[in-house]
């Protein structure tokens, strides 16, 4: 079975949640004490580990309400249920019409018991097919009879008597379920006895009014029978709110001692040491008699796979760092110590001394690789608790790809963490809101006020800031008029069938020059490939020479715009790839208003054109801004690229990208990283 969705009522914070859609993955988005954790526990209680139990009136029911408004009957949960085509066949051989459920509800009361509602019709009686099967069983039986000797006539003829009267009385269904079952059977004995067989056309009309009253007596004890078939497949809700104690330091020897004397009297660490030992692949046992035997060598190799095996596995799911597990044996005792084999110095530290994050997501790996993978929590519904509440952002984010690529299992959980909100899959979120008339409810939809929809705004937020300018593979630029320059003249080159910019390489505006060191450092931290065009001059060159000092990226990786034009230029931006003429034009258009009674005045003698008009506005008594003309070719090129795009530009833009894609293409091959 899958769960569809839940409705929790009357249950501490919560009067009515209203009907909470449940995915492979759910989770529900809310400030801190809006109820979120009862959400869960109200939900965990269908079907929890150690088994179903009563709920306590005094604490569970709301307090704002009159204990005396809760019963027994009181109603808390209300589950939907999508079955499985195996279910469904199944419960067609434990009942007629059992193939054709789809879903079931299930739910609980405060006391323990639960019910289940599943839709199934009860059996109906036609009084006319019952009519017609009197007629047309008649003709047959009155010529047996007459056939018969005359000592067996009589017993025969009653039994047919009472046969007919039963089939005929259709008023009450039970009744005539019952006593179509009993008249039957005495005039099949009676015909047995009188040694003769109804011919088979009027046995199979009899034999369908027997079924059919069959049908119709057993189908309370059959629905009883599949509704509790049902509540046998309901999966375990397992709920977690803390991580698992897991100890750094084991004593083997008397951990086995505390197991062999009471196995039910383990404490949470030693559980966890179990489930660690069944992850890793070594058997505590076996440690302790290699140890009695002295055959330490076989011991330490036991240990030393296990510690290959657990550090596989962290360094595929914990991106921190890549980090190295080891289990170091001494005596009775085995330590589980963590080292960065990438540091320069390779330092092992024992997990009880490692930081709370990590200790976090360790012990949540154990136990639920071991719980998920034969446990008991395999098919089991997990409901976890604000998960990775200790975790840095980009962990948390690795822990979420974690619970949905990695598990099997449906996972509800809590978060008022961006980074724990799936924002390329934003449908199974779920908003949690509290007021002090209505309580707890849910949304399916995202509303709330600002704090509810906080972490869905800024996970929202992140990730447009992750794909809108950014891609796998990156060609940083200064500002964003060099991003509306070079993107629609590569789209109209592109169009034309001229050379231009790998469709890989995303253009990506660093917000201004000071600014692309860290964008570099931000892209190639993520270890995506990235390419720098810097404009050639002299802010622009220590831009560069900041990024070699500091190691982000590679010489190779870095080209200047001058590098476009086929005689070298001692300076230049991206608007000098334009004509002058064409971006004077551009200038007086996008500022005609300004320059109505206005002389302009450039000198030829400053090198970029840009510089050049930012001396004459200012001289003229203006602010110029680069992002008009920009803007406006923009447009232009759209429209009309050959009234701004000369022979001699598209000659200088076909070139610099050429260059870029050379450097690309280097890089690509060379299949290294951009930093050094």
């Amino acid at each position: 079975m899958k769960l569809k969705s839940f409705r929790v009522q009357n249950f501490r914070s919560i009067n009515n949640s209203g009907v909470i859609r449940a995915d492979e993955i759910t989770a529900l988005v809310g400030r801190n004490e809006s109820g979120k954790s009862n959400l869960l526990l109200a939900l965990a209680s269908l079907n929890p580990p150690e088994g179903r139990k009563p709920l306590s009136k005094i604490k569970d029911f709301p307090r704002h309400r009159r204990l005396e408004e809760c019963t027994d009957e009181t109603r808390v949960l209300t589950t939907t249920w999508k079955l499985e085509p195996s279910e469904r066949e199944e419960l067609g051989r434990l009942i007629t019409g059992g193939a054709n459920i789809t879903e079931v509800e299930i739910g609980r009361y405060y006391e323990n018991q639960c019910w289940v509602g599943v839709s199934l019709t009860r059996p109906s009686l036609d009084s006319k097919d019952s009519a017609g099967a009197i007629r047309k069983l008649r003709p047959h039986v009155e010529v047996l009879i007459e056939r018969l000797v005359v000592e067996a006539q009589p017993t025969v003829q009653a039994t047919w008597t009472a046969l007919q009267t039963s089939l005929g009385q259709t008023a009450n269904v039970e009744t005539w379920a019952t006593e179509v079952t009993k008249t039957a059977a005495a005039f099949r004995k009676a015909l047995i006895q009188a040694s003769v067989t109804l011919p088979n056309i009027a046995d199979e009309v009899l034999a369908s009014q027997e079924e059919n009253a069959e049908e119709i007596t057993n189908f309370d004890n059959a629905h009883t029978t599949v509704r509790n078939k049902i509540v046998s497949w309901l999966p375990i809700f397992i709920y977690i709110a803390e991580f698992p104690e897991l100890d750094g330091h084991q004593n083997v020897a008397t951990y086995l001692e505390r197991k062999n004397a009471n196995p039910l009297q383990l404490n949470d660490p030693d559980l966890n040491f179990e489930k660690m030992a069944k992850v890793s692949g070594f058997d505590p046992k076996q440690l302790q008699k290699l140890l009695q035997s002295n055959d330490h060598e076989t011991r330490n190799q036991l240990v030393n796979r296990a510690g290959a095996v657990i550090t596989a596995e962290m360094r595929r799911l914990w991106k921190d760092r890549q980090l190295k597990v080891r289990f170091n044996l001494d005596g009775n005792h085995l330590e589980t110590l963590i080292s960065d084999p990438n540091n320069l110095y390779d330092v092992e530290v024992n997990l009880d001394e490692r930081s709370r994050g990590f200790k976090w997501f360790f012990s949540f790996y154990i136990s639920f690789a071991a719980d998920t993978q034969g446990g008991n929590a395999d098919g089991a519904i997990l409901l976890l608790d604000e998960p990775g509440l200790y975790l840095h952002a980009t962990s948390q984010a690795d822990l979420l790809k974690h619970l949905r690529e990695d598990f099997k299992n449906q996972i509800i959980y809590t978060t008022h963490s961006p980074f724990m909100v799936p924002s390329d899959a934003i449908s199974v979120v779920r908003t949690v809101n509290i007021s002090q008339d209505k309580g707890t409810e849910v949304t399916n939809d995202p509303t709330g006020d600002s704090r509810t929809l906080f972490p869905l705004q800024a996970a929202l937020g992140y990730h447009l800031s992750q794909t809108l300018f950014i891609g796998s593979a990156n060609l940083v630029v200064e500002g964003v008029t060099d991003f509306w320059f070079l993107s629609s003249v590569n789209a109209h080159l592109r169009a034309t069938g001229k050379p231009a910019i790998p469709d890989e390489l995303v253009i990506t505006p660093a917000g201004g020059a000071p600014r692309v060191p860290y964008m570099v450092a931000l892209l190639t931290a993520e270890r995506l490939d990235v390419i720098v065009l810097l404009d050639d001059e002299r802010a622009g060159r220590d831009i560069k020479n900041e990024l070699l000092t500091t190691k982000l990226i590679r010489d190779s990786n870095i080209i200047f715009v001058s590098e476009g034009f086929a005689v070298g230029a001692t300076e230049a931006d991206i608007e000098d790839l334009i004509d002058a003429d064409i971006y004077e034009a551009l200038v007086r258009e996008s500022y005609k208003v300004e320059l109505k009674r206005k002389k302009l005045t450039l000198n030829p003698n400053i090198p970029r054109i840009v510089k050049r008009f930012e001396d004459a506005f200012k001289t003229a008594g203006l602010d110029f801004q680069k992002t008009r003309p920009a803007r406006l070719f923009m447009t232009k090129v759209g429209s009309d690229a050959d009234a701004v795009l000369t022979h001699t530009s598209v000659a200088r833009f076909e070139k610099l990208f050429q260059a870029i894609t050379n450097r690309f293409q280097r890089h690509k091959k060379a299949d290294r990283e951009p930093f050094r």
